[in-house]
Parts: C-alpha cells; structure tokens; sequence
C-alpha cells in the first residue's frame, strides 16, 4: 500500500470533492490521512483493480464510504458488493477484508469500539 504522506488541508465550513483528494496508481493501493488523533481516524483510499487489503482485525468500527467504483468488503464471513454512493460498516474487533472489484475509491472513517465482552 503507498500512502501520501502529503498534509491535506481541510478548512471548516469549505466543501470538499472527496474523490479529488487521492489519484489510481497502477497496481496500487494509495491512502491519505486526513485526521488521525486516538479516538480515530478519517483516510480516504483508492484501489486499482484487483487490488486488496487482507484478511485483519481492529479495535475499530470501520465505516467504509464508497466514492467511486465498486468493491467486494467480507465482515466475518459474510461477502457484499459495495457500489458508489453505498456505505458498509466493520464492526470493531470482527475480521473483515477489502478487494476492488473495479477501481474504487472509499473514505475510511475508524474510532474506537468498546472492548468485546465475549466469555
């Protein structure tokens, strides 16, 4: 994965394009970090074609925003298709994955979910 490590400069109250803030690169996944301090984070990401993230799991609720594209999100083992205009959400502490179907591009928006219970 390529991160931009470019500082974004997001003012209050000023519209934003989304999709504008992250370019395809062949092969390639690219993210940029927009805000990140411990109670979460906000990134947009793109994705060429075939391109994925694996299998993981976080102590994050992970919403994922699709800008542009399509892609196939697995939470536990449950596959979806995700389409422009759609959002899905991880749920913190399940495994989940990432594979464009087609080029996409998604904002990512994670904060912390409370400590499973489970016994």
């Amino acid at each position: 994965m390529t991160s931009d490590n470019h500082s974004v400069k997001l003012e209050g109250g000023v519209p934003t394009h989304l999709a504008e803030l992250v370019d395809y690169q062949d092969g390639a996944v690219v993210s940029r970090t927009l805000l990140q301090d411990e109670t979460g984070t906000l990134t947009v990401f793109s994705f060429d074609e075939g391109q994925a993230l694996s299998e993981h799991t976080v102590p994050y609720h992970a919403f994922v925003q699709v800008l542009d594209g399509e892609a196939e999100i697995t939470v536990g083992q449950n596959p979806s298709t995700v389409k422009a205009g759609q959002i899905i959400l991880m749920p913190g502490h399940v495994s989940h994955r990432v594979r464009a179907v087609k080029k996409f591009k998604m904002l990512l928006t994670l904060f912390k979910a409370a400590q499973s219970s489970a016994k």
